[in-house]
């Protein structure tokens, strides 16, 4: 238990200094020069242990998107730690935001998954949805407007409002440290609120 609270913390000072980087830069990732991808590659070496894959096989399931053809695919194998940080990698990499040219993954070229299909459902068992944005998902930040509007993307509903605008621009230009300790919180505070609802506290 203390281990894992060690990885966590470490993981929370690594998220802080990838955005502050970020911030830095006067148009964010997007920064001419400013190699995302490469800050990205540097962040999760710096977190994973040498047996990650081993950790992570059929237990990690990461949504990746064929460049070539567009079909959405889910990883759960993965031969080394190389494997999996490039799986990862991939899942991350949004066209022009992050870069131009996809990542190459056991030869082929994949870009995030979350541009068709960000919350896959598994086959088995009860997949708990979770996610930033506001729509109709276990856990995620609930706004009740007077009238609910939702759209699908990549297989989500969301909910149409300028709070998750407002989202969508801290997901790609992250806010001060202050702020997304606050957002760190709202997640925690929404998780409790779903795990009650199920009745799954012991």
């Amino acid at each position: 238990m203390e281990e894992g609270s060690v990885i966590w913390k470490e993981c929370i000072q690594v998220t802080h200094t990838f955005a502050e980087e970020t911030r830095k830069q006067y148009l964010g990732a997007l920064t001419p020069g400013y190699d995302f991808m490469t800050k990205l590659r540097g962040s999760i070496d710096s977190v994973l242990p040498p047996n990650a894959h081993e950790i992570a096989e059929n237990r990690l399931f990461i949504s990746v998107t064929s460049a070539k053809n567009g079909k959405n695919h889910l990883l759960s194998n993965f031969a080394s730690r190389e494997d999996l940080v490039k799986a990862l990698l991939a899942s991350s990499f949004i066209p022009l935001y992050a870069g131009i040219s996809a990542v190459d993954y056991q030869g082929e070229k994949w870009i995030d998954g979350g541009l068709t299909n960000g919350l896959p459902i598994l086959p088995v068992g009860r997949t708990v949805t979770v996610s930033p944005f506001c729509g109709r998902l276990d856990i995620c930040p609930q706004n009740k407007g007077r009238i609910n509007v939702y759209v699908k993307i990549a297989k989500q509903d969301f909910m149409l409002s300028i709070a998750n605008l407002i989202r969508l621009h801290q997901a790609l230009f992250p806010p001060s440290q202050k702020k997304m300790e606050a957002l760190y919180q709202d997640g925690y505070d929404d998780a409790i609120l779903f795990l009650l609802k199920e009745n799954w506290f012991e």
